[in-house]
This record gives structure tokens, C-alpha cells and sequence, in this order.
């Protein structure tokens, strides 16, 4: 067989074979039937509707949606990279979220978990999380179920916007200046309101805080074993308590 015809030969196999691998695998993605595996190794998953929309994201830390990155037509802004999962609303905008880590680090370790519920177009409004941070010898472990306020002018197109202002702002005072700005108009930014769980100071219960964010009621169990009751005023001051001290 001459060069030419080997060639010729080997182009046809080649296009031959690569149509046919392009028709197994079209059949085999398009096939109603239910595929089962015992083990599957891989970075990023994203659960998406007929038109592309991704409905959910399983993803390890390195593939995490941060700056630059998009989804659904949504560009993200600068954040910690970690492994877990994302929700997104059926017009395509994150509404929650699955995070954890945890690491040894030179002077002891931390650890952490979060599931969030985002109101809609904005941060997130509920969160279940747990922290365990250990340094130099002493150990802080806390678990809680939260309630946040958000801002009624909050979206994720003007917390990019925002997010990158203040980033550029290098002046301390004026970034907290132009936060508390933007804050103010319900722009970004939220308070926790209820609170139930354990706090690093070992006090369990159930805590309420205002506006602002400030403890205003704790009805908890403190480090002591002490069952307490106690009403706080706007400076932190108690100002009522059950058991009263005789």
C-alpha cells in the first residue's frame, strides 16, 4: 500500500471512529434511562434545567465561584474559596448555600460548617453553623441557628458594585464611612435579630437583638451551670435579670 492510500486510510478511520463516539455519547446523554456508578471522582457538578440554567453547584474549593466567574449570567465578586454546594432560584440567582472547612494551623486549628438561605436577590436571612477554633492551647466552639435582617434595597448586582467601591478604598474611616452609607439606604449589610445555639463563651440559649444588632434579651444556660434571664439596654447595660441576687 502506498503512503498516500495509508493516509488516506487513516484519516478516514480517524473521522470514522470520531463521528461514531460523538454519536454514542450525544444517544447516551439524551437517554431517559437512569446511569449508575459506584464511585465518581470530580471537581465541580452543575445540576442545571433544560435551558442551561444552573439550579445547583457541587464544587470543590479550588473550582468555587469567586471574582470574575459566572453563572447564569451572574459575575461574582471576590470571596473565600471553599468546598460545599450552591442553590440558585429558577431565574438563575443564588439563594443559598452548603459550606464547610477545617484545618490545623501553627498555633492550633479551625473548623467550620454553614448552611445558608438567602431572601430573594440578596445575602442570606438563615443560617445553621458551627465554628471550632483552637489557639494556643485555649479552644473556642460555638453552634447556633440564626436569624438576619437584610436591607429591602439589597440585590447581587449592587453588592458587586459596592463591594468592588469599597475594596478600592484604601482609607479605613472612609470605607466604614461610605459601608455605613450604602447600609443606611438598605443597600448591604445585616443584623442578626434571634439567635438560638451556644456561643464561643459556652452560653447556651436563646438570644434577641435589635436593629442594629445589639443583644437586647439572653435566656440562656451560662458557663456556671446559672440558668439567667437577662434585658440589655442600647449600651450593652443590664438592666433587668431573673433570678434576681439577693
Amino acid at each position: 500500500m502506498s503512503t498516500t492510500r495509508e493516509l488516506i486510510f487513516l484519516r478516514t478511520f480517524a473521522v470514522s471512529i470520531t463521528a461514531a463516539i460523538g454519536i454514542v455519547t450525544t444517544v447516551a446523554f439524551k437517554s431517559k434511562r437512569n446511569t449508575r456508578f459506584d464511585t465518581i471522582d470530580v471537581k465541580r457538578i452543575n445540576v442545571i434545567e433544560d435551558d442551561g440554567t444552573v439550579k445547583m453547584l457541587i464544587t470543590n474549593a479550588a473550582n468555587f465561584p469567586s471574582e470574575g466567574d459566572k453563572i447564569n449570567q451572574e459575575v461574582y465578586h471576590k470571596r473565600k474559596k471553599r468546598a460545599g454546594m450552591l442553590f440558585f432560584n429558577e431565574e438563575g440567582l443564588e439563594c443559598g448555600g452548603f459550606i464547610f472547612d477545617g484545618k490545623k494551623k501553627e498555633n492550633g486549628h479551625s473548623s467550620g460548617l454553614s448552611l445558608t438561605f438567602d431572601q430573594y436577590d440578596g445575602d442570606q436571612v438563615m443560617q445553621l453553623i458551627t465554628t471550632d477554633e483552637k489557639y494556643k492551647g485555649e479552644r473556642y466552639k460555638a453552634g447556633r441557628l440564626v436569624f438576619n435582617d437584610r436591607g429591602d434595597n439589597e440585590s447581587h448586582a449592587t453588592t458587586t458594585s459596592i463591594m468592588k467601591e469599597l475594596n478600592s478604598i484604601k482609607d479605613k474611616k472612609i470605607r466604614r464611612a461610605k459601608f455605613n452609607e450604602y447600609r443606611e439606604k438598605g443597600m448591604i449589610g445585616g443584623a442578626p435579630r434571634v439567635m438560638l445555639g451556644q456561643t464561643a463563651g459556652k452560653q447556651n440559649g436563646l438570644f434577641l437583638f435589635d436593629k442594629d444588632g445589639k443583644v437586647k434579651a439572653k435566656f440562656i444556660v451560662d458557663a456556671d451551670n446559672k440558668l439567667k434571664l437577662e434585658a440589655y439596654d442600647d449600651k450593652g447595660n443590664v438592666t433587668d435579670s431573673w433570678p434576681q441576687k439577693k
